[in-house]
């Protein structure tokens, strides 16, 4: 499937479900509704158009440069009338479609700057970045795209010192554990009562499944991971580790469902709850999944995505 296709999809889908809900008063405002979309129908984005005759990465390279042209950011009358959804989709087709990992820096750096035309329109981007690519139920959640776009916010000078905070707050999570980058270190006791550092773990990789107990998502990714034909003779010959960690208090609930996983995992508790209360990891959604390698450095970051992290382990062991 073309990849631009497949984002729209995932963004209407989300969309539907967040838009879906329609209460008996909404019902009897649908002709005011009817109008109002109407209205907004009217005013749409429409990206730059590539020329017909681009290869593939030219055209990738086109679209990253040249995505926006259309885009008045001096009208802000626009962004009061356009639908939300319309441009949280054309956003998210930018971001995930045509702004790699490498390039992050520079393309939203540049399209923060764009948008700084007003306060305004500063507001509407840093909202439909924080939908996209911030919120934890975002499938497209990405911190090297959210990074420079935290960056722009700490720094506009539309901003306050108060205003600032949580910007500063999430940037300094978003920072933490970047993909090529070292770990952050932890300990983690076993329901034996022993603990240990996860630097002292050796394995070629690390699987770090953030976890909770009765979580149906949490359920899920164990489930997927146990049924990975990859990831269970890597584990059967050691070759990776896979540790459990559960972040919170309730010890007791910890302990009712270490039957959930397989023997061969390492189950634990963060005593404390240090990895929260200095922010080592961000734990905004739960589960969670970090692939390290050999060295503690990050290969995927945050994500639930079992068949991604099969991907990654597969190209290394390729390699």
């Amino acid at each position: 499937m073309n990849k631009t296709i497949y984002i729209y999809i995932i963004v209407a889908a989300l969309l539907a479900v967040s838009c879906g809900r329609q209460t008996a008063a909404g019902k009897g405002n649908d002709e005011q509704q009817r109008s109002e979309s109407s209205a907004m129908a009217a005013r749409t984005f429409i990206p730059a158009l590539p020329p017909a005759t681009l290869t593939e990465s030219e055209h990738q390279a086109y679209m990253l440069e040249h995505y926006w042209d259309r885009f008045d950011f001096a009208d802000t009358t626009f962004i009061a009338e356009v639908d939300p959804s319309h441009m949280a989709t054309a956003f998210a087709v930018y971001a995930a479609g045509y702004v790699p990992d490498s390039l992050a820096s520079q393309a939203m750096s540049r399209l923060m700057s764009r948008a700084s035309t007003s306060r305004r329109m500063f507001d509407y981007f840093m909202m439909l970045a924080e939908g996209v690519l911030h919120d934890p139920n975002s499938p497209l959640r990405n911190d090297e795209k959210y990074i420079p776009v935290l960056e722009a916010a700490v720094a506009s000078p539309f901003y306050d010192e108060l205003e600032r905070l949580p910007y500063e707050h999430d940037l300094e999570i978003a920072r933490q554990n970047r993909v090529g980058r070292a770990a952050n270190d932890f300990s983690y006791t076993l329901a034996s009562g022993r603990t240990a550092q996860m630097y002292d773990i050796e394995a070629d990789y690390i699987l770090i499944f953030i976890s909770n107990p009765g979580c149906p998502m949490c359920r899920e990714v164990n489930e997927q991971i146990q049924s990975s034909p990859l990831m269970n003779e890597l584990i059967e010959r050691g070759t990776l580790k896979v540790l459990v960690i559960y972040p919170d208090a309730d010890l007791q609930a910890w302990r009712e469902h270490l039957a959930d996983y397989p023997s061969a995992w390492m189950c634990a508790y963060n005593e404390g709850q240090v990895i929260e209360r200095e922010r080592l990891y961000d734990l905004r959604a739960i589960p969670s999944l970090y692939l390290l390698d050999s060295e503690k450095r990050v290969m995927a970051k945050d994500c639930v995505d079992v068949a991604y992290i099969e991907e990654l382990i597969a190209q290394a062991e390729a390699s």
